[in-house]
C-alpha cells in the first residue's frame, strides 16, 4: 500500500462519531482524484479498524458499500453513529 492510501485510511480514524466526509472532501485534503479515494475505500481490508462506512457521495446519496451486506450494513453502521439517513440521503450538516 502506498503512503497515500494509508493516509486516506488513517484519516478515517479522525471523523467524529455522527459526522461523515465526502470522497470529493478526501480527495482534496491528500491531493488526488476522488476515484483514488474509492479505491482505497474498496479495498480498504480492515473496515473494523478503518471506518470508510463513513465515506459518501458528494450528493449525500447513499450506495454501494462493499464491506459486510453492501449498503444496508452502511446504513446501519451510520444510524447508530447517529447520523440521520432520509431518502437514502445524508443532510450536508452531517458531513465534515
Amino acid at each position: 500500500m502506498d503512503k497515500v492510501s494509508q493516509q486516506i485510511l488513517e484519516f478515517l480514524q479522525t471523523i467524529p462519531k455522527g459526522k461523515v466526509a465526502t470522497y470529493k472532501s478526501i480527495a482534496d485534503r491528500f491531493d488526488v482524484h476522488p476515484r483514488k479515494v474509492a479505491m482505497v475505500m474498496k479495498y480498504n481490508k480492515q473496515p473494523d479498524i478503518y471506518p470508510c462506512y463513513k465515506v459518501i457521495s458528494t450528493s449525500g446519496k447513499l450506495w454501494w458499500y462493499s464491506a459486510y451486506d453492501w449498503v444496508n450494513s452502511k446504513i446501519k453502521m451510520l444510524e447508530a453513529d447517529g447520523v440521520i439517513i432520509k431518502d437514502w440521503r445524508i443532510d450536508p450538516s452531517w458531513i465534515i
